[in-house]
């Protein structure tokens, strides 16, 4: 049943409405921790210009061009791990921060915890509603309030393995089952039932033999970084920022990494080895960033206008034919004629400043170097056109991805095996005779 909080009327709205809650609550399945599933998770859910990369190493020289806004360090969790401890940190207060409440929600609500709290990104109209909604809740009830969210739920389900959502479904209809038969069984005996503590949330259930993976987010908050465990009690400070409080200047952006850092070099080494040689890496580390498509397209429009206004310049100060041409590389000509295609919005919302800057900047340029600069714009535009086309190859080859990891194969495999078993092949493949009875090894197979 979904219900929303203004009553019958909203709850027949479209159900991708943040503000829509199903009070029944249902699974989420298990997720793929790979950089281009995240991506496709930050999109759905409303997020824009922003994508996730996977790290190799966390050096500053692996980093610092990147920009991230957050982390998030996925590990497998080990069934003997001690559970969370419960503690409470007043600094922790303005922190956005939900419990993990579902199993196989971790990927979403580590995605959630770190977002949430990047006041520069565009997060989305159905998330600040979310935000907004949630602002006043204790870290409980905010993962309760992202288990119940239809839209996140479905959003997150939407790029999961139809097998794994049914394995999900099968999973919570055991629990129910089970929880249902203990219920029972306590009431035959009369035996109140056991007082409960308010404690930290239960690690996810992990089945003899099985292996489950959990995420946990990074960002820099208020002065501080902070890692974000859906799994403990609240946020725990790992550090503090230097600069203003609410957010250091541009060139300190990637200052928090550096407090960030020894955190992820002990999380490394306590999950890092696993196998008999301790060479098998378990952990994975995604990075937050600017979507590298939109910032190159940025690039590309922002190259355009520039070259527009150089060559006006140039066109000003070397009149005649060829004027200024012959001052520069006759193929970066050729190339000026090509490289330059329509532009392709929506831009950045600080495009139109940026823009302003660099033309007021050629304004002012020696008329001795417009040439060289009319050179390096065209080879910078060359660049980005390469990573404009490397994007979008990148994104053709992950939509392809994502079809077939959610394309449900089980109708088309059970047809055919029923089509296999009334033509009477299905014995055979099974070494079975034309009774269904298996047939002793050794022995001769039936003939068709």
């Amino acid at each position: 049943m979904n219900m929303d909080v203004d009553g019958d009327e909203r709850a027949n709205n479209d159900c991708g409405q943040a503000g829509q809650h199903d009070l029944v609550g249902g699974p989420f399945a298990v997720i793929e921790s790979d950089p281009g599933v995240f991506t496709d998770l930050v999109r759905g859910l409303g997020i824009r210009n922003i994508e996730l990369v996977e790290l190799y190493d966390i050096e500053p020289w692996a980093v610092a061009h990147l920009q991230p806004h957050g982390l998030i360090f996925c590990h497998l969790w080990r069934k003997d791990a001690p559970r969370p401890r419960a503690f409470d940190d007043p600094a922790a207060e303005r922190v956005w921060f939900a419990n993990q409440l579902s199993d196989d929600a971790c990927a979403s609500s580590a995605l959630l915890n770190v977002m949430l709290n990047c006041p520069s990104c565009d997060i989305g109209e159905e998330l600040r509603m979310f935000r907004a909604q949630t602002e006043e809740m204790d870290p409980v009830m905010r993962g309760l309030a992202v288990s119940n969210s239809h839209f996140i739920r479905s959003v997150h389900n939407s790029l999961a393995r139809p097998s794994d959502i049914r394995g999900s479904i099968n999973a919570l209809a055991s629990k129910t089952m089970d929880d249902l038969k203990k219920a029972a069984k306590a009431s035959r005996s009369k035996q109140p039932p056991p007082k409960r503590r308010k404690t930290a949330p239960s690690p996810p259930p992990v089945e003899d033999g099985a292996e489950t993976y959990h995420f946990i987010g990074y960002v820099p908050a208020y002065g501080k970084v902070w890692e974000l465990d859906g799994l403990k009690s609240g946020p725990v400070e790992v550090g503090e920022l230097p600069g203003p409080e609410d957010g250091a200047p541009a060139a300190n952006v990637n200052a928090w990494m550096d407090v960030v850092r020894p955190a992820l070099r002990m999380k490394m080494r306590k999950y890092g080895g696993a196998g008999d040689d301790g060479q098998e890496i378990r952990f994975s580390l995604l990075a937050i960033v600017g979507d590298q498509y939109e910032k190159a397209n940025d690039e590309m429009e922002l190259l355009r206008r520039e070259k527009a206004v150089l060559e006006r310049r140039l066109d000003e100060e070397f009149p005649g034919t060829p004027g200024w041409k012959e001052l520069v590389d006759p193929a970066l000509l050729k190339s000026a004629e090509v490289v330059f295609g329509s532009a392709s919005g929506p831009f950045a919302v600080d495009f139109g400043s940026r823009a302003l800057d660099r033309q007021k900047a050629i304004l002012d340029t020696p008329v001795d170097q417009l040439a060289s600069a009319w050179t390096e714009c065209i080879q910078n535009t060359l660049r980005a056109k390469v990573t404009v086309e490397d994007e979008v190859t990148k994104g053709a080859a992950a939509q392809t991805e994502h079809i077939a990891r959610t394309f449900d194969y089980e109708p088309f495999i059970e047809e055919f095996i029923a089509e296999l078993g009334k033509a009477g092949l299905l014995n055979a493949l099974l070494n079975r005779d034309e009774d269904g009875r298996p047939i002793p090894s050794g022995s001769a197979r039936p003939k068709r």
